[in-house]
């Protein structure tokens, strides 16, 4: 009878131990909290906001850059935006990323796929990435600030 009531007893000990390593890990401050990316909620003492983090998961893969042609500015007064999306990006996928990204969800997404063209330099022939145009179509009222500073 006396090995069982050692064995309980070691199992005790082993359980306090592990209580004293998680008040340890309790007490750890972490890396957002020490450079002020905590957050806290509005109704707090110390008045502070609570922090919002928007994530663009794969927004910016799919749209990759705005197209700045003479061609585009003259429909951006259509509510027509042009932009280079992922090869592997369809209509669903854009207008998500747009609503994401933007905040304003499209009426229409037309999808053009535009085949690389063959280039030459000296004896070497190659060939131009393929890619892909979207142009989307917002609803009046609504518009996107992308041609701004160009």
């Amino acid at each position: 009878m006396g090995l069982f009531s050692k064995k309980i007893t070691a199992d005790k000990n082993k359980t306090e131990e592990k209580n004293k390593k998680t008040d340890k890990e309790d007490k750890k401050i972490s890396m957002k909290e020490l450079y002020g990316e905590k957050k806290v909620k509005s109704g707090q003492e110390d008045g502070k906001k609570e922090m919002k983090t928007r994530k663009f998961g794969n927004a910016y893969k799919v749209l990759i850059r705005p197209l700045i042609t003479e061609k585009a500015s003259i429909f951006g007064a259509e509510n027509k935006y042009f932009f280079e999306v992922s090869i592997k990006a369809n209509k669903i996928e854009t207008a998500k990323a747009i609503e994401e990204i933007y905040g304003v969800k499209p009426l229409k997404i037309n999808i053009i796929k535009n085949k690389g063209k063959k280039v030459r330099y000296g004896r070497t022939l190659g060939e131009r990435k393929d890619w892909k145009k979207a142009i989307i179509t917002l609803p009046e009222g609504a518009s996107i600030k992308i041609y701004e500073g160009v």
